[in-house]
């Protein structure tokens, strides 16, 4: 083994008290943050001595799982399998918020109001999201907390963004919602929601979320965090004369990568941070053409190359059809492609997961405008701060959240919770 391995191995099972413990196996895995660094952490599996994997593959009782981040030596997960993994593990005294809070801060380096603050707790549960200053951020990052009836720790995960002061570009809040009124309307949308309990559609206004820079002027589309990684934007709809008769032949993906300790160590780039370039974009646009071509051959003019991005060693490819209907899922397909040979390994299409409301009873008809929608919405919208990440200035600039929990029935006009749906 390694010795720079054997270190964080013994480091681990002293902090932890794994002395009945062996571990089982590790690896190392690799990720690429929005601020395009890429990010290595060590996974680390550890068996009771007297226990040994089921015939079945499954790990057994009182198994515990750890994730090392390789850059700050910090855990990022911790996860037992049943029974509590030691008896002198981590305990939390009075089963009390503030021990679990303590006990994050100390384990983390980051600070309670600051840089994380609390938002839900359930029996033996408490989850924390990122803030700074006590201002939410965009895109978040999360802590999650779980512990058994004795208080002892059971689960602990950390992932997502918990920007530093240096990348916030501070300034105060001025925004209020009389100055978004014009945005507010046209946020609005008739969009068809599913209701899975009374297998129908409600035609429903609802407001798009959105993010407005403080000064009011300028806006950032709340998809841009929908996928965890920044893509480039395309938006080219693809045409062709003629079908491809050559059958598709799908084929797996690998999503674990095959890493080195010297890799690892050396926090070697990944090449999901490299930029995708106007060649490697053509030869993406090929690829999808053709693999239209062959499964959709009908379909010239249909699809629009929306976005693509790097992630796992492939180069994904996100299309949406060029007439879309006012469902609140809509129809696209994501396409991975080999940033070697440039050829389409596999795809996915939501289209079988949107057939499923076929058998919906279809919306009533709608007899309420988008004006009087807004009239019974407008004193229901929130506009609340955040922190949101500019892709473009490469710091976290000071916005609102233009949001809206209620919705419009636009067959009755009656006003209700988008949650009830």
């Amino acid at each position: 083994m390694d010795l720079r391995i054997q270190e964080l191995v013994e480091f681990t099972q002293k902090k932890f008290g794994l002395s009945n413990y062996y571990l089982h196996e590790q690896q190392f895995y690799r990720s690429v943050d929005i601020f395009n660094e890429t990010i290595y952490t060590l996974s680390m599996e550890w068996f009771p001595n007297d226990a040994v994997q089921d015939d079945d593959g499954l790990n057994p009782e009182g198994t515990v799982s750890f994730e090392i981040n390789l850059k700050s030596l910090k855990f990022e997960r911790i996860f037992a399998k049943g029974k509590p993994y030691a008896e002198d593990g981590i305990t939390f005294s009075n089963l009390n918020k503030e021990a679990v809070i303590k006990w994050v801060e100390c384990e983390t380096g980051l600070s309670y109001g600051e840089q994380f603050q609390w938002v839900r707790e359930d029996e033996g549960e408490l989850n924390f999201m990122s803030c700074f200053d006590g201002v939410a951020v965009s895109p978040p990052g999360y802590i999650d907390i779980k512990f058994n009836e004795e208080g002892k720790l059971t689960m602990f995960s950390m992932h997502g963004e918990f920007p530093s002061k240096e990348l916030i570009k501070k300034e105060k809040y001025t925004l209020s919602l009389d100055r978004l009124e014009d945005l507010g309307k046209e946020q609005l949308k008739l969009i068809e929601y599913p209701s899975y309990e009374q297998k129908k559609l409600y035609p429903i206004y609802a407001l798009e979320e959105i993010f407005v820079t403080n000064e009011g002027t300028t806006t950032i589309p709340f998809e841009v965090f929908a996928d965890e990684n920044y893509f480039l934007k395309i938006d080219q709809t693809i045409y062709w004369d003629e079908p491809m008769n050559q059958p598709f032949e799908r084929k797996e993906i690998k999503w674990i990568e095959d890493l080195t300790a010297e890799q690892a160590f050396s926090c070697e780039p990944s090449p999901d941070s490299f930029p995708i370039t106007e060649i490697e974009q053509e030869k993406c646009m090929i690829a999808v053409k053709n693999l239209l071509r062959r499964e959709y051959p009908s379909e010239s003019g249909n699809w629009v190359l929306k976005h693509c991005y790097r992630d796992k060693g492939y180069i994904h490819v996100t299309l949406k059809a060029n007439i879309q209907d006012v469902r609140v899922f809509q129809r696209k397909i994501k396409v991975f492609i080999d940033p070697k040979s440039f050829q389409v390994v596999n795809y996915m299409d939501s289209k079988p997961m949107l057939e499923t409301f076929n058998d919906f009873q279809a919306p009533d008809k709608v007899t309420i405008t988008k004006e009087e929608a807004y009239e019974k919405l407008k004193d229901l919208f929130e506009l609340k701060s955040y922190y949101v990440y500019d892709f473009k200035q490469k710091q976290y600039v000071l916005c609102g959240k233009l949001d809206c929990k209620y919705g419009v029935n636009a067959s009755n006009g009656e006003v209700i919770a988008l949650d009830d749906l």
